[in-house]
């Protein structure tokens, strides 16, 4: 039974010495996420948590600063935009022919997330080739671009069918 004593309190100084060297390593983690102005100088402990704590209320208020700017910034922006645009942006779509290619320009809001597939659908069921598409957004406008081959066959018939069912499909979606 005189083990047992021995046994317990050689426990108790290895997981006091662990706690020790776990909080050693905290603390040194800590330290060297705060940037220092003179790292060739050793400080103590309490001064290093002293430093680490100013610094993370910097990086605080430096936060609460940027948002305040941010929302001041968003303000003045939607005010600029919001008396432009009324509401909702409606969809546009300009065709140009070049023989047997089509070049589509479809001009949406951004809260118009299908009429770029509804477009490609329709395209594709009328079997034209499609080239090339891509798009650009500027502030709540999307401007999509597709070039697209028709076939040599009744291009002139497919080009206006295409055409037609565009303009439909995008008057249908407007209204």
């Amino acid at each position: 039974m005189e083990n047992n004593p021995n046994s317990s309190r050689t426990d108790r100084k290895l997981i006091e010495r662990n706690r020790r060297n776990q909080m050693k390593a905290l603390y040194s983690m800590l330290n060297s996420l705060v940037p220092h102005h003179n790292s060739r100088e050793s400080t103590s402990l309490p001064d290093q948590l002293d430093e680490a704590a100013n610094y993370i209320k910097r990086l605080q208020t430096n936060l609460e600063r940027m948002k305040e700017r941010k929302e001041s910034l968003m303000g003045v922006k939607t005010s600029t935009t919001s008396s432009a645009s009324t509401g909702p942006k409606s969809p546009e779509i300009q065709i140009h022919e070049m023989g047997s290619s089509l070049v589509i320009a479809l001009t949406t809001g951004s809260n118009s997330r299908f009429i770029f597939n509804e477009t490609i659908r329709i395209l594709h069921e009328e079997g034209a080739e499609i080239v090339n598409a891509n798009f650009s957004v500027v502030e709540d406008t999307v401007f999509h671009t597709i070039h697209l081959t028709v076939g040599q066959t009744a291009a002139d018939y497919r080009a206006a069918r295409i055409s037609e069912r565009l303009m439909k499909f995008v008057s249908d979606a407007d209204a």
